[in-house]
């Protein structure tokens, strides 16, 4: 059965997306997040790819941050339109690589690995170039992504499991070759197994401050994370903020 209009995330996962317990859910991760876009975005507008249900999007607009979003799956999208305060926030349906919203903005961002879901190299780059094309001279472009953790798999093995649990268990299955990634869920609910599964492409920090040169972007600070704590070999993820050229 192929894939409906909601891509991976229909309706059976969009219904209790909200409801996860994943550590992207922590009250003080998603206010330091906010704090760290907020301070970004200025006086300016906010896009967000990949808005989904409104996570950051909903918090960061009751800042008073103008937000705008763009994200292909609709069913997604309903749950953040039901939200308090969505209401100040518009939603393009379509895919963020190559999808287009009218006027100028001070910062765009992809949060949770959300880039990945781009599952060719081609798909991200056209990412990054829809992002220059939208952001004003000197704006901002916010990615938070994980390392991949190539070095965690031992000589030869392709699985490694990230979360494990009585009624959840996670599992990411490598392909180095092409540099994909597909994570395995699943979980119990009501007493059956439901799976989902989920195909990424892994990509490095450099290779991203490459795509951002092709689009006219240059680095201008990487962290480990949202408080600014320092990027390290040792860091699982990063916070990296590229800079449109024409600015200060």
């Amino acid at each position: 059965m192929g894939l409906g209009e909601d891509g991976y995330f229909d309706e059976a996962v969009a219904a209790r997306y909200d409801d996860s317990e994943s550590e992207m859910f922590d009250p003080a991760l998603v206010e330091a997040t906010v704090d760290f876009l907020a301070g970004l975005a200025g006086s300016g507008r906010a896009l967000e790819l990949g808005i989904g249900t409104g996570r950051i999007a909903v918090p960061l607009a009751a800042r008073g941050v103008p937000v705008y979003g763009i994200d292909m799956s609709r069913a997604m999208v309903a749950r953040l339109r039901a939200k308090p305060g969505a209401q100040r926030i518009d939603v393009t349906i379509g895919d963020f690589a190559t999808t287009t919203v009218d006027g100028a903005f001070s910062l765009a961002y992809l949060v949770f690995n959300t880039i990945e879901n781009l599952t060719t190299q081609a798909e991200q780059v056209a990412c990054f170039r829809n992002v220059a094309a939208h952001l004003e001279p000197g704006g901002c472009f916010v990615v938070e992504v994980g390392v991949p953790g190539l070095q965690r798999l031992p000589p030869g093995e392709r699985f490694r499991v990230f979360e494990a649990s009585e009624t959840r268990w996670g599992i990411d299955e490598y392909d180095v070759v092409n540099q994909g990634l597909v994570s395995h869920h699943f979980e119990v609910v009501d007493g059956r197994t439901e799976q989902l599964s989920i195909p990424f492409r892994y990509v490095w920090p450099a290779e991203l401050d490459l795509m951002a040169e092709l689009a006219g972007m240059r680095l201008r600070e990487r962290w480990g994370g949202w408080q600014r704590e320092p990027f390290t070999s040792e860091s699982r993820k990063h916070v990296s903020v590229w800079e449109k050229s024409g600015g200060r």
